[in-house]
């Protein structure tokens, strides 16, 4: 029996609880012990303490990590601690390229995860719908990603935390199997991003070292956000709808505004996100700061997921924002002849 734990606070950043007095430590060989695939949320954090080997030494310091070839770094860098040369966050992840390319339609593919594995590698991290592509998992690819870690003693993370929006209607990753875990949360799927909430489903004994793991590091969160989140619980069929309602119609002006303008190509997405890039242009990031710097619209350029030619489009909120926000995308194509 799988075990789902409650509505949760969610974690402070991993580096909250480098051992004390280690940081100076001489690094580990070069090995991974947490494989990442796109931008991932804090309940992904919450279940790498139950699985990490959190006594071991912290080890050199992500610039130190980048220069000698052991890629330390979160894909996004949209936390305070992500990226910070001293982060033990970072220390301890390496973003992977588990799919494939633009032309490859971003699909997960096993035997990269197969070929980046090391002996130390503990968790394979899984973003399904996929962080910022919005490209859903493969059924056959998770299954064969979950036999690698299999044999290696390692887990699979998978964070639905867009599933629940798209209409799949299939059972959590960690019905596959105890190698399988996922995680999940009120913030993208029911825009409750407020209440800071979320849930693992593990297997009984993972989910008990992940309770203990947090007990450890916040014991627990804003009483009152708690109690919010388990009333909204209570309400996920009509939050469940209500966000469909809100997606489906905000889904059908991104795709008629992409298919309009023949300057972007894009894989078909599943969530609240889009990744299309600029025919020709092999840098967004140009384009990305003129239309916020004349329009005061905002875009995530591609470099933020090594991937610079895209930039991420969300769809998610008030219609008339996101009408008005792809007309002043539109107005900014238009003008990149006068120069990006």
């Amino acid at each position: 029996m799988k075990r789902l734990l409650p509505a949760l606070a969610l974690l402070v950043p991993l580096a909250a609880i480098a051992p004390a007095g280690r940081a100076g430590l001489i690094a580990p060989p070069p090995a991974i012990v947490a494989m990442w695939d796109g931008k991932d949320g804090a309940s992904v954090r919450a279940t790498l303490l139950g699985i990490a080997a959190l006594g071991e030494p912290p080890g050199a310091s992500a610039r130190q990590k980048l220069e000698s070839g052991e890629a330390a770094w979160w894909l996004g860098v949209q936390d305070e601690h992500a990226g910070r040369a001293d982060s033990a966050l970072a220390q301890w992840r390496r973003a992977v390229a588990m799919r494939g390319d633009f032309d490859e339609g971003f699909a997960l593919d096993p035997d990269r995860v197969r070929h980046a594995m090391t002996p130390r590698t503990k968790v394979i991290v899984i973003t399904s719908p996929h962080n910022p592509t919005a490209v859903s998992a493969a059924p056959a690819a998770l299954e064969a990603i979950g036999r690698v870690a299999e044999g290696a003693g390692a887990h699979v993370i998978v964070d639905e935390v867009y599933k629940d929006l798209t209409g799949d209607r299939t059972p959590p990753a960690a019905a596959r199997g105890d190698v399988f875990v996922t995680t999940n949360s009120l913030t993208k799927s029911y825009g409750l991003s407020s209440l800071r909430a979320g849930w693992v489903i593990a297997s009984p004994a993972l989910s008990y070292r992940v309770r203990r793991a947090r007990d450890v590091v916040d014991g627990s969160g804003s009483i009152v956000a708690e109690r919010l989140a388990t009333l909204a619980f209570q309400h996920l069929d009509a939050l469940t709808e209500r966000a469909r309602t809100i997606l489906a119609r905000n889904k059908a002006l991104a795709d008629a505004f992409l298919q309009s303008r023949v300057e972007l190509e894009w894989v078909p997405s599943a969530g609240t996100i889009v990744f299309p890039r600029i025919r020709g242009t092999a840098d967004s990031q140009p384009f990305v700061e003129r239309l916020m710097r004349e329009r005061k619209t905002a875009l995530g350029p591609g470099f933020f997921f090594q991937a610079p030619a895209h930039f991420r489009l969300g769809y998610g909120g008030d219609a008339e924002k996101i009408r008005q926000g792809l007309a002043h995308v539109g107005a900014a194509l238009d003008g990149m002849g006068e120069g990006v």
